[in-house]
């Protein structure tokens, strides 16, 4: 009895002990876990998840018609046999035998914002893989194919601006997605919450690829930090500083665990194998140094480097590998394209296809071949930067950095280009008052036009131009002044010499640069600036802003010489914002942006009643009348 006694003495405190102890581990648990939920709460981003329609976007952009510009393909992915190609342009969609089945347009079935990454993924919540569409400015558009129905369409738009201007997508066996963005980081979407990844929670980088290692391992790639390695609870990584070629990763691709990190400057081999936390994130060793590797794709014996100006370079993966160029095998074609991408579908045998200068390219045995049928007659490029129409209707139009293509006042199916050392980057297009003739202003000189539409005269510093922060100009009403908008303010000329200049600090000017001029049908004079948006100068010599919509900022840029007067409209095209649209009779103006490809708008022409819109992602006309 007493040996009971002691016993229960014993085991009874020790009892309260051990129930006491996990009273207080259960009691922590739970803080824990209820601070982890607030703090997961706390740091949650607001978004909204919601189908897009892409008929129903069309409706409301039926006044607008694109003029046919060239592919844009930067990114591609395989999902059920069927080819998913997207960049700027929109979305293309190719059955197996190369048959186009749907287009998607970007800012007309799509929202206005280019698609700057594909991913194909299966997400928490859905019952089959999705085709996953990463914008720049817009979100994520998620689809899903359904072969024998309409394409179902939704959209996942966070609130923060940051978080919608996306570079790259990682889908991850656990149905969750990696979101890169290009000023937030790196995000995580779980199907129900979006938050910042808890690896590099306090690290909002400027992301430009993601990649898995493996199922559990992540390595993600920045813009100006390098890279990191995300594996077994740890986060390593590699800079500059730590043998990387250069801190800016273009691109990453993984194979017989190695990673291969393409960066401006070369490629940095790592062995994952060899690589924990305990063990510093360093290259195994430098390929191509000195070569911009923008995409990456390795195979059992050679890593294939697709850089942005050398084509598609071959590196033997040997103990001493070489540089080989791979010339693309294209007749008429350079092997200096653009490579943006590699991809093959799934399986051990599947051909490998790269995305070069926008077009889609299958490797052959001799060489690489358009793997795609031609398409109609196109423009030259998407970037435009000038407009004019000539005398006889003949409209020009000049690129960024593809010289200028006319075309023809009689059929859209007639256009003639033209591109040389002076005939590259087009700042703007003018009518001849006296020849009747057009003259463009380039990077490179002042090239003349006949009427006939043949260049027939280059001027350049040799001929007695000079150079000057000019950059835009206008002819005064009735009168033999000229105003110069500059980079320092705006000049009035008489008789050739300056009468007077308006600056910020002397006038009622809010910006110093002046980006375009246009008379307006007041008798004054509408001034475009770079950052201050729109404002007017009156023949009394005062300035005032104009009167714009509710919610447009007033720290607009207005592009280079992007304004236009006609008698029922003015127009001028803004950096990211879409167009100002002001009608004449009710003096009002508003902001377009359905209907346009680029919220980038940089040129106007206009012939009877027709209006020409140029913008970053091509070329769309529309009546004047049918104006929104």
């Amino acid at each position: 009895m007493r040996r009971t006694r002691r016993v229960l003495l014993v085991v009874i405190p020790a009892a309260l002990l051990v129930v006491a102890v996990a009273l207080a581990f259960w009691s922590a648990q739970r803080t824990l876990a209820r601070s982890a939920g607030l703090a997961r709460t706390q740091h949650q981003l607001g978004f909204t998840l919601q189908p897009f329609d892409p008929a129903a976007a069309q409706a409301r952009n039926s006044g607008f018609e694109p003029v046919n510009s060239p592919d844009a393909f930067t990114s591609g992915a395989f999902l059920s046999g069927d080819l998913y190609l997207a960049g700027s342009a929109g979305l293309s969609i190719y059955s197996q035998d190369g048959t186009l089945r749907r287009t998607l347009r970007t800012g007309f079935e799509l929202p206005v914002a280019p698609i700057v990454t594909i991913a194909c993924g299966h997400l928490r919540g859905v019952n089959e893989d999705q085709i996953l569409l990463a914008t720049a400015g817009a979100g994520i558009l998620l689809l899903e194919p359904r072969p024998n129905a309409a394409l179902l369409l939704h959209q996942l738009l966070p609130d923060s601006p940051d978080a919608r201007d996306l570079t790259s997508l990682l889908p991850l066996p656990s149905g969750d997605l990696l979101l890169g963005t290009r000023h937030g980081g790196v995000l995580l979407y779980d199907g129900a919450t979006l938050v910042p990844y808890a690896a590099t929670a306090d690290q909002a980088h400027e992301i430009t690829t993601l990649a898995a290692a493996d199922s559990t391992s992540i390595l993600i790639g920045t813009r100006n930090a390098g890279l990191f390695y995300v594996h077994a609870g740890t986060v390593q990584h590699a800079s500059a500083a730590s043998g990387l070629p250069d801190d800016q990763i273009e691109s990453i691709a993984v194979a017989n665990g190695r990673a291969y990190a393409g960066t401006p400057l070369g490629v940095a081999q790592f062995d994952l194998n060899h690589s924990d936390g305990s063990v510093a994130l360093k290259p195994e060793r430098i390929l191509a140094p000195g070569l911009f590797a923008h995409s990456l794709a390795p195979t059992a014996s050679e890593l294939l480097v697709g850089s942005l100006d050398q084509g598609i370079q071959r590196i033997p993966l040997g103990t001493h590998p070489r540089l080989r160029n791979a010339a693309l095998g294209l007749e008429g074609e350079s092997s200096g394209q653009r490579i943006d991408q590699f991809l093959a579908p799934a399986g051990p045998s599947a051909p490998l296809y790269a995305l070069a200068g926008g077009s889609l390219l299958l490797r052959g045995e001799i060489g690489w071949h358009s793997a795609l049928p031609p398409s109609s007659a196109n423009l030259a490029d998407r970037n435009i930067s000038a407009l004019a129409f000539a005398p006889d209707g003949a409209l020009y139009i000049g690129f960024f950095d593809h010289g200028l293509d006319i075309l023809s006042p009689t059929s859209s199916e007639s256009i003639r280009h033209f591109e040389d050392d002076h005939l590259f980057c087009i700042n703007r297009l003018a009518l001849d008052p006296v020849r009747q003739t057009i003259a463009a202003a380039t990077a490179n000189g002042l090239v003349l036009f006949d009427r006939q539409g043949t260049p027939r005269q280059v001027l350049t510093r040799r001929d007695g131009l000079i150079n000057n922060h000019v950059y835009t100009l206008g002819a005064s009403h009735g009168d033999d002044r000229l105003l110069a908008g500059t980079l320092g303010g705006l000049s009035i000329l008489e008789a050739g010499a300056v009468k007077r200049n308006f600056t910020a600090s002397n006038s009622g000017l809010k910006h110093n640069w002046i980006t375009a001029l246009a008379a307006t049908p007041e008798g004054g004079w509408l001034i475009g600036t770079y950052g201050a948006g729109l404002e007017i100068l009156a023949p009394s010599g005062s300035f005032s802003p104009i009167e714009l919509p509710a919610g447009a900022p007033r720290d607009l840029v207005i592009n280079p010489n992007a304004i236009l007067v006609t008698p029922s409209h003015v127009y001028a095209g803004t950096l990211g914002r879409g167009m100002l649209v002001r009608d004449n009779a009710t003096g009002r103006w508003a902001v377009v942006t359905q209907g346009l490809p680029s919220l980038n708008v940089t040129a106007f022409a206009e012939r009877e009643g027709e209006l020409y819109v140029g913008t970053e992602n091509g070329l769309v006309r529309i009546a004047e009348a049918r104006l929104p």
